[in-house]
Protein backbone atom coordinates (compact mmCIF):
# COMPACT_ATOMS: atom_id res chain seq x y z
CA UNK A 1 0.00 0.00 0.00
CA UNK A 2 2.56 2.37 0.79
CA UNK A 3 3.93 2.16 -3.01
CA UNK A 4 0.18 3.15 -3.49
CA UNK A 5 1.10 7.01 -2.35
CA UNK A 6 2.68 8.21 -5.11
CA UNK A 7 0.51 11.24 -6.04
CA UNK A 8 1.63 12.74 -2.36
CA UNK A 9 5.42 11.92 -2.60
CA UNK A 10 5.45 13.24 -6.30
CA UNK A 11 3.38 16.30 -5.60
CA UNK A 12 5.97 17.40 -2.80
CA UNK A 13 9.08 17.09 -5.40
CA UNK A 14 6.73 19.11 -7.75
CA UNK A 15 5.76 21.61 -5.05
CA UNK A 16 9.61 21.48 -3.56
CA UNK A 17 11.12 21.98 -7.08
CA UNK A 18 8.13 24.93 -7.65
CA UNK A 19 8.90 26.88 -4.31
CA UNK A 20 12.66 26.97 -5.13
CA UNK A 21 12.57 28.34 -8.78
CA UNK A 22 9.22 28.91 -9.66
CA UNK A 23 9.68 26.24 -12.11
CA UNK A 24 6.91 26.23 -14.42
CA UNK A 25 7.37 22.78 -15.14
CA UNK A 26 6.51 21.93 -11.98
CA UNK A 27 3.89 24.55 -11.65
CA UNK A 28 2.03 23.07 -14.36
CA UNK A 29 2.50 19.23 -13.17
CA UNK A 30 1.02 20.89 -9.66
CA UNK A 31 -2.17 22.12 -11.88
CA UNK A 32 -2.42 18.51 -13.42
CA UNK A 33 -2.28 16.60 -10.01
CA UNK A 34 -4.55 19.24 -8.21
CA UNK A 35 -7.39 18.86 -11.31
CA UNK A 36 -7.11 14.43 -9.95
CA UNK A 37 -7.93 15.80 -6.72
CA UNK A 38 -10.73 18.47 -7.78
CA UNK A 39 -12.50 15.70 -9.20
CA UNK A 40 -11.73 13.27 -6.39
CA UNK A 41 -13.37 15.53 -4.02
CA UNK A 42 -16.95 15.35 -6.05
CA UNK A 43 -16.44 11.57 -6.60
CA UNK A 44 -15.65 10.74 -2.92
CA UNK A 45 -19.01 10.43 -1.41
CA UNK A 46 -20.00 7.86 -4.44
CA UNK A 47 -20.20 4.07 -4.47
CA UNK A 48 -16.84 2.37 -6.25
CA UNK A 49 -18.52 1.63 -9.60
CA UNK A 50 -19.45 4.80 -10.38
CA UNK A 51 -16.39 6.58 -9.00
CA UNK A 52 -14.11 3.96 -11.02
CA UNK A 53 -16.67 5.28 -14.03
CA UNK A 54 -15.82 8.52 -13.60
CA UNK A 55 -11.96 8.37 -12.88
CA UNK A 56 -12.08 6.28 -16.16
CA UNK A 57 -13.83 9.15 -18.12
CA UNK A 58 -12.54 12.01 -16.08
CA UNK A 59 -8.86 11.74 -14.48
CA UNK A 60 -7.24 8.88 -17.07
CA UNK A 61 -7.69 11.20 -19.91
CA UNK A 62 -5.54 13.91 -17.42
CA UNK A 63 -3.27 11.39 -16.42
CA UNK A 64 -2.27 10.05 -20.02
CA UNK A 65 -1.60 13.54 -21.17
CA UNK A 66 0.25 14.19 -18.30
CA UNK A 67 2.88 10.96 -18.94
CA UNK A 68 2.84 12.10 -22.71
CA UNK A 69 4.02 15.54 -21.59
CA UNK A 70 6.44 14.11 -18.29
CA UNK A 71 7.99 12.13 -20.43
CA UNK A 72 8.72 14.58 -23.25
CA UNK A 73 9.86 17.05 -20.75
CA UNK A 74 12.12 14.65 -19.47
CA UNK A 75 13.79 13.50 -22.80
CA UNK A 76 14.79 17.24 -22.89
CA UNK A 77 16.62 18.15 -19.31
CA UNK A 78 20.19 16.35 -18.20
CA UNK A 79 20.24 14.04 -15.74
CA UNK A 80 21.53 15.67 -13.12
CA UNK A 81 18.93 18.34 -13.06
CA UNK A 82 16.46 18.92 -9.68
CA UNK A 83 13.52 18.87 -12.08
CA UNK A 84 14.45 15.71 -13.89
CA UNK A 85 15.14 13.61 -10.72
CA UNK A 86 11.10 14.91 -10.37
CA UNK A 87 10.29 13.82 -13.97
CA UNK A 88 11.95 10.44 -12.80
CA UNK A 89 10.85 9.42 -9.51
CA UNK A 90 7.00 9.78 -11.34
CA UNK A 91 7.82 8.25 -14.16
CA UNK A 92 9.20 5.72 -12.81
CA UNK A 93 6.55 4.65 -10.58
CA UNK A 94 3.83 5.77 -13.08
CA UNK A 95 1.87 2.58 -12.86
CA UNK A 96 1.75 2.42 -8.87
CA UNK A 97 1.32 6.12 -9.28
CA UNK A 98 -2.00 5.86 -11.39
CA UNK A 99 -3.58 2.61 -10.10
CA UNK A 100 -6.39 3.92 -8.25
CA UNK A 101 -8.06 5.02 -11.75
CA UNK A 102 -8.41 1.68 -12.41
CA UNK A 103 -10.36 0.78 -9.00
CA UNK A 104 -12.99 2.94 -7.68
CA UNK A 105 -12.53 1.17 -3.85
CA UNK A 106 -8.74 2.61 -3.83
CA UNK A 107 -8.20 6.17 -2.63
CA UNK A 108 -6.19 8.73 -4.59
CA UNK A 109 -3.71 8.53 -1.93
CA UNK A 110 -2.90 7.20 1.10
CA UNK A 111 -2.40 10.44 3.58
CA UNK A 112 -4.76 8.96 6.13
CA UNK A 113 -2.85 5.69 6.70
CA UNK A 114 0.72 7.68 6.48
CA UNK A 115 -1.03 10.40 9.05
CA UNK A 116 -2.54 7.24 10.98
CA UNK A 117 1.77 5.68 11.50
CA UNK A 118 3.51 8.91 11.47
CA UNK A 119 3.77 8.63 15.38
CA UNK A 120 5.24 4.88 15.00
CA UNK A 121 7.46 6.87 12.29
CA UNK A 122 8.70 9.33 14.53
CA UNK A 123 9.04 7.19 17.28
CA UNK A 124 11.24 4.83 15.64
CA UNK A 125 14.36 7.52 15.98
CA UNK A 126 13.38 8.04 19.30
CA UNK A 127 13.57 4.37 20.62
CA UNK A 128 16.86 4.70 19.65
CA UNK A 129 17.44 6.02 23.24
CA UNK A 130 15.02 3.43 24.98
CA UNK A 131 17.63 2.17 26.53
CA UNK A 132 19.23 -1.15 24.54
CA UNK A 133 18.12 -2.82 21.61
CA UNK A 134 16.14 -5.33 23.30
CA UNK A 135 14.30 -2.05 24.85
CA UNK A 136 14.10 -0.38 21.84
CA UNK A 137 12.65 -4.28 20.02
CA UNK A 138 9.87 -3.91 22.76
CA UNK A 139 8.85 -0.83 22.66
CA UNK A 140 8.31 -1.25 18.84
CA UNK A 141 6.28 -4.30 19.93
CA UNK A 142 3.92 -2.34 21.77
CA UNK A 143 3.66 0.38 19.73
CA UNK A 144 2.28 -2.34 17.06
CA UNK A 145 0.24 -3.69 19.25
CA UNK A 146 -1.50 -0.19 20.08
CA UNK A 147 -1.29 1.40 16.58
CA UNK A 148 -2.96 -2.21 15.57
CA UNK A 149 -5.87 -1.89 18.17
CA UNK A 150 -6.84 1.62 17.10
CA UNK A 151 -6.70 0.79 13.82
CA UNK A 152 -8.93 -1.89 14.60
CA UNK A 153 -11.63 0.17 16.51
CA UNK A 154 -10.58 -0.63 19.94
CA UNK A 155 -9.70 1.72 22.70
CA UNK A 156 -5.65 1.15 22.96
CA UNK A 157 -6.13 0.75 26.86
CA UNK A 158 -8.51 -1.12 27.27
CA UNK A 159 -7.06 -3.51 24.69
CA UNK A 160 -3.82 -4.22 26.69
CA UNK A 161 -5.36 -4.05 30.14
CA UNK A 162 -7.48 -7.04 29.08
CA UNK A 163 -4.55 -8.85 27.10
CA UNK A 164 -2.45 -8.61 30.00
CA UNK A 165 -4.75 -10.06 32.69
CA UNK A 166 -5.77 -13.05 30.52
CA UNK A 167 -2.14 -13.90 29.35
CA UNK A 168 -0.85 -15.68 32.05
CA UNK A 169 -3.59 -18.13 31.95
CA UNK A 170 -4.67 -18.14 28.49
CA UNK A 171 -3.46 -21.37 26.40
CA UNK A 172 -0.39 -20.52 23.98
CA UNK A 173 -1.59 -22.24 21.52
CA UNK A 174 -4.73 -19.88 21.04
CA UNK A 175 -2.62 -16.76 21.31
CA UNK A 176 -3.53 -15.59 17.97
CA UNK A 177 -7.02 -14.81 19.94
CA UNK A 178 -5.32 -12.21 21.21
CA UNK A 179 -4.03 -10.39 18.48
CA UNK A 180 -5.91 -6.83 17.99
CA UNK A 181 -7.59 -8.05 15.00
CA UNK A 182 -9.04 -10.79 16.26
CA UNK A 183 -9.73 -9.50 19.88
CA UNK A 184 -13.21 -9.65 21.76
CA UNK A 185 -12.78 -8.15 25.66
CA UNK A 186 -13.68 -11.11 28.09
CA UNK A 187 -16.87 -10.91 29.21
CA UNK A 188 -17.53 -9.28 33.40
Amino acid sequence: MIAHDLRAGARRKFFDLHAADKSQLAGFTLEQFAKVYDIEREVKELNADQRQSIRQQHTKPILDALHKWMTSQRQKLPDSSATAKALDYSLRRWTALTRFVADGQLPVDNNWIENQIRPIAIGRVNWLFAGSLRAGQRAAAVMSLVQSARMSGHDPYAYLQDVLTRLPTHKASRVEELLPHRWQAASA
